[in-house]
């Protein structure tokens, strides 16, 4: 019988409750990508972050309850406060390799943490899919663009806050759905992020989308430092830092759950 560490972490978040809750299992060595899954799916989390220590870090794949994806920002967020606060880690900085978007790096300053992802590009959509305005319950909106998912621009931090989407309505969009505003008071932007077809209706806040949120809004706004909010019902709050073609996104983690795994 195999034993492994499970943690569940509530990343973006100082306190239980909060955030974007996320299950990190470190690993002497890879199981089977199917056992991956089935662990990812038993745990029934938005993701499952896995990781193995190598030379150099770590490496770390993502699990949903679907399939392994390309990135997620909450959940490299909870693998580093594990590493950071449980594993007798020496360092202030952690290297991870991934399989799809190469090095990544997470820096520890006090209670908050900071990643540091690739800086994707959005363009313009002039003709948007109909049911992306009709399924979201809005008329029209300020802006459009694409990257990895749609970005939806609307004037205001309450009409972000009001939305009531019909996500199954979503699931024929080609992409996850992320719609931003101006923030309010000491934010400089908000969010929410709506996952059709993807097994977790509305993700609580989502660290990945802000690497196509911080290159617009620091453009639109003509600063690189920038406060933001994810206005989702959990909610959560990042730092962000444009640099060049990377992105720096801050936020704080809380532990709620430590147990063990066995597999047979």
């Amino acid at each position: 019988m195999r034993e492994i560490d499970f943690y569940l972490v509530d990343a973006f978040s100082d306190k239980t409750f909060g955030g974007n809750a996320a299950a990190v299992c470190p690993l002497e060595e890879w199981l089977p990508d199917e056992t991956l899954l089935k662990m990812a799916q038993q745990h029934n989390q938005s993701e499952t972050a896995f990781f193995v220590r190598t030379d150099g870090g770590f490496e770390l794949r993502w699990f949903t309850t679907l399939h392994e994806i390309n990135l997620c920002g909450h959940a490299t967020l909870a693998a580093s406060h594990v590493i950071f606060e449980y594993l007798d880690y020496p360092h202030t900085e952690i290297h991870f390799t991934t399989r799809f978007v190469g090095e990544l790096t997470v820096k520890r300053s006090g209670d908050w943490l900071t990643l540091n992802f690739p800086a994707w590009s959005t363009e313009v959509v002039d003709n948007p899919p109909p049911a992306l305005f009709s399924t979201l319950g809005i008329p029209a909106a300020k802006e459009v663009r694409v990257g990895r998912d749609y970005i939806v621009v609307l004037e205001s931090q309450r009409q972000v806050e009001a939305l009531t989407p019909d996500i199954g309505a979503m699931v024929p969009l080609d992409k996850m759905v992320c719609v931003t505003a101006p923030g309010e008071g000491e934010y400089d932007f908000v969010s929410r992020f709506f996952c059709p077809g993807e097994g977790v209706p509305e993700d609580p806040v989502t660290g990945s989308t802000h690497s196509m949120l911080i290159p617009y809004w620091s453009e639109r706004l003509g600063k690189t430092s920038l406060n933001a909010r994810q206005v989702s019902y959990r909610g959560g709050d990042l730092r962000c830092e444009l640099k060049g073609d990377r992105v720096l996104i801050g936020g704080q983690a809380t532990l709620y759950l430590k147990g063990r795994i066995f597999l047979r």
